[in-house]
């Protein structure tokens, strides 16, 4: 609404001699960019709300704000992300407005750390567990990123950017960068210690649902639900390179917690294992875009949805919409565990740090502990407190 360098975006009152009009009518619409054009009908009611006046009278939403209390939960929440805390202490689990940190063994809930993001879409520790981060937002109107000191328990930052929801939350090895993906198909990198966004890559074509530093901090690899997964030049926002062949759109990523390698996921159901390197610049038309590929893992009749690795990377765990979570050794792709249950969908997985136990969350809302050797069944509590 404020404009910019081409002059305001609208003139209440006059749609004919508004520019927001100008750009969405015509036989080749300037807008919306890499999108469809729209709709005739959709075109007459954005030009017959410039000519009523613009008014902008749509009730302001309480939902996207810190509230003044700490939640009340009538029914559980979906479960959306889970993190352990490097040092084997904490589980931290998205709520709604905040997040609640649990002890890891399941045994009670130890903080609440409450924020502006109605949703939480994923949280994650830093390498040497100082801080947490997350991301989020509210649909339609923001998103951001939350950056906690975890012995505090406070924030140091909150970033807001964009008009919508972030994806994949990953922090930088130095705690320096944190790095999103966006609905509005960028992807972002901001300074942990004042919220400047320092990177911008357009490379994507559809949403951005994962991100994930190499370990030097120079590269970001990212998925998307175009069916792309690429590698990122940090400090140019350059695209370094497309790391797979486009199959399936992608829903997940995890970082290898040693060796520069990422696990995707998606709605064909199987996990696949690529190196994050470069490989001297864009590909040619013809290329093989695979060079990077290690392996696939075996198929799953569901969309995955969630990847994780274990601590020493030696093996890889994944959940699906069926609510199937299987777990694999990296090295050679053999299952390990096949784990069925009839709780609704799995949208979120998470290692203990000494790789013996798996956590799952999802659709109904409790976490379930499985012993990662066998699959076995632990214990399973609510992600919050029921009034």
């Amino acid at each position: 609404m404020a404009g910019g360098d081409a002059g305001a975006v609208l003139k209440p009152g006059d749609a004919d001699g508004s520019r927001l009009i100008e750009t969405i009518h015509g036989d080749e619409p300037e807008m919306p960019m890499e999108s469809e054009p729209l709709l005739p009908e959709e075109v007459e009611l954005i030009r017959r709300w410039v000519a009523q006046g613009a008014k902008v009278d749509e009730p302001i939403s309480n939902p996207s704000r810190r509230p003044s209390e700490p939640p009340v939960y009538e029914s559980l929440p979906a479960v959306h992300a889970l993190a352990f805390s490097p040092d084997g202490n904490l589980l931290a689990v998205p709520g709604r407005h905040e997040i609640l940190l649990h002890q890891a063994d399941g045994s009670a809930i130890v903080s609440r750390l409450p924020g502006d993001s109605p949703r939480l879409e994923s949280v994650a520790f830093s390498h040497d567990g100082t801080l947490l981060v997350a991301s989020g937002g509210a649909a339609s109107e923001f998103g951001e990123v939350q950056v906690w000191d975890v012995a505090k328990r406070e924030l140091v930052r909150s970033i807001k950017g964009s008009s919508d929801t972030f994806y994949g939350v990953s922090i930088s090895r130095d705690n320096r960068q944190v790095a999103v993906g966006c609905a509005d198909k960028l992807v972002r990198v901001f300074n942990v210690a004042d919220g400047v966004e320092v990177m911008r890559c357009d490379n994507h074509l559809d949403w951005v649902f994962g991100s994930a530093f190499s370990n030097d901090g120079t590269r970001l690899a990212t998925i998307s639900r175009d069916k792309a997964a690429k590698l990122i030049d940090v400090a140019t926002g350059h695209l370094i390179d497309d790391i797979n062949r486009t199959r399936d759109p992608l829903i997940c990523l995890a970082r290898h917690p040693l060796d520069d390698l990422v696990a995707t996921g998606g709605t064909e159901g199987k996990i696949r294992l690529f190196r994050m390197q470069p490989r001297g610049g864009r590909l040619a038309e013809g290329d093989n875009k695979e060079e990077s590929f290690v392996r696939e893992f075996e198929h799953m009749a569901s969309p995955i949805q969630t990847i994780a690795f274990s601590p020493d990377g030696s093996s890889v765990a994944c959940g699906a919409a069926s609510g199937e979570v299987r777990i694999f050794k990296t090295e050679g792709g053999q299952r390990i565990a096949q784990i069925k249950s009839d709780h609704g969908p799995v949208f979120a997985i998470a290692f203990a740090s000494d790789g013996t136990r798996i956590a799952t969350g999802g659709y109904d809302g409790r976490i379930r502990f499985y012993n990662t050797a066998n699959g076995e069944a632990i214990q399973d509590f609510a992600s919050v407190a029921i009034r």
